[in-house]
């Protein structure tokens, strides 16, 4: 089993910037995808950022060039750098791990962007 721990999601103006952490324990395998979707209040959920184990980070449209992905092996963690942060990023964001043929996920962390 696979335990992921969101932090780091908070109110924000917009504008402004946070950093959401995802950390992995349990049986964590060398060669995963993470990433982080989001879900807010009447939408859908979207993908917005994965990186593969070597590295490779794919972004939702929307938020490229905003948002970096990045990833701490030794420590099992993954990051998301959110700057320039819109009304429209509000959403609960999901930490999420596929490895082999399982998917894990995290509680959620809210993020909510308001002046």
């Amino acid at each position: 089993q696979v335990q992921l721990v969101e932090s780091g999601g908070a109110l924000v103006q917009p504008g402004g910037s946070l950093r959401l952490s995802c950390a992995s324990s349990g049986s964590i395998f060398r060669f995963a995808v993470t990433g982080w979707y989001r879900k807010a209040p009447g939408k859908q959920r979207e993908l917005v950022a994965t990186i593969t184990s070597d590295g490779f980070a794919n972004y939702l449209d929307s938020v490229n060039g905003r948002f970096t992905i990045s990833e701490d092996n030794p420590k099992n963690t993954i990051y998301l750098q959110m700057n320039s942060l819109k009304p429209e990023d509000t959403a609960v964001y999901y930490c999420y791990r596929r490895q082999g043929i399982d998917d894990y996920w995290g509680q959620g962390t809210q993020v909510t962007v308001s002046s």
